[in-house]
């Protein structure tokens, strides 16, 4: 279930050309292609909101595009919510070209695989191949890890001769 909190659509003007059924359709159908099973809710909010649900849950004072939270369930992989701060999220969708709804399905999509057990931070790619693969299936742009920097390992900065 997608919620639009009501203080960032009055001030985030893109905000009010969101398809809520269109991004209820893509939550649904990204949940079923990844094999999730639960209950999930996706909250539209602004960057203060994210600040401080990223500094309550993370340790980090900074606003950030996307944060997932899964239920507490005992079952594997049984629902969660996701928070998107539309603020961020419009300023990434003007930098890469594209509409602020493509962006959210983007976000929701990344959120979605962080539930579903993967962790870009520490994996050996595997997220980013995955988001890959969803990306083009369900013909969106650029996903957040394939605009990420990739960082070199220790042995390709070795190689390099780069200490970064």
């Amino acid at each position: 279930m997608i919620v639009i909190e009501a203080a960032r659509a009055k001030t985030l003007p893109a905000a009010s050309a969101l398809g809520k059924r269109d991004l209820n359709r893509f939550l649904a159908s990204a949940i079923e292609v990844l094999g999730l099973t639960g209950e999930f809710s996706v909250l539209l909010t602004g960057d203060e909101q994210l600040r401080a649900l990223n500094l309550q849950f993370r340790g980090k004072d900074k606003p950030t595009d996307v944060l997932s939270f899964p239920a507490l369930t005992e079952t594997a992989h049984g629902g969660g919510d996701l928070a998107i701060s539309l603020e961020t999220a419009s300023v990434q969708a003007a930098d890469h070209g594209h509409t602020l709804q493509m962006e959210v399905k983007l976000l929701i999509l990344h959120g979605l695989l962080h539930l579903a057990g993967y962790d870009h931070e520490c994996d050996k790619g595997q997220m980013r191949r995955r988001e890959t693969l969803l990306r083009k299936q369900f013909d969106l742009p650029a996903g957040l890890v394939e605009r990420a920097p990739r960082r070199r390992s220790r042995k390709e900065r070795q190689r390099r001769g780069s200490s970064s």
